[in-house]
């Protein structure tokens, strides 16, 4: 089967434009094709309608009963610990990490980019030792190989 998230009661979404664009917030009621009834009562999200083109679905599904109230999805949602699950996934990680970025100020750019030059360094210099190593080494298999047949002969 290849797709797995599917557009459903209980599908934890990730609102991705809007003014509640961040937010996790759980479909409780499809309304038509382009819309549904969400919830988020632990992210602060009013229960309303939104476009699904404003939802990316993650991988959480709540179980409760259909068109559950916001009280029994806020009990399905706690019981899930979504939250925690949630900051444990790639995704949210680099959700959190590209806002650390765009909140960085000159100074802190700066200090970064020069970490990282110092970083690059001295991971080439580890390279090129390494390369230099093997080097030797091949070339003292090479003497050895030599001196083998010659000694055949």
């Amino acid at each position: 089967m290849p797709f797995q998230r599917f557009v459903q009661s209980g599908r934890v979404a990730y609102a991705s434009d809007g003014p509640y664009q961040g937010k996790l917030v759980t479909i409780v009621d499809v309304i038509d094709q382009n819309r549904v009834l969400v919830d988020g009562p632990s992210s602060g999200v009013p229960r309303g309608e939104m476009r699904l083109n404003e939802l990316h679905l993650t991988k959480f599904r709540l179980r409760f009963p259909f068109s559950g109230s916001t009280r029994v999805v806020r009990k399905a949602w706690n019981s899930a610990n979504i939250n925690e699950l949630w900051k444990e996934t790639m995704w949210a990680k680099k959700v959190e990490a590209k806002k650390k970025r765009a909140e960085l100020s000159d100074f802190d750019r700066f200090k970064l980019r020069k970490a990282r030059q110092i970083r690059n360094k001295l991971r080439t210099d580890a390279f090129y030792r390494l390369k230099k190593k093997t080097k030797k080494v091949k070339a003292g298999d090479a003497a050895n190989k030599s001196a083998k047949k010659a000694e055949k002969k």
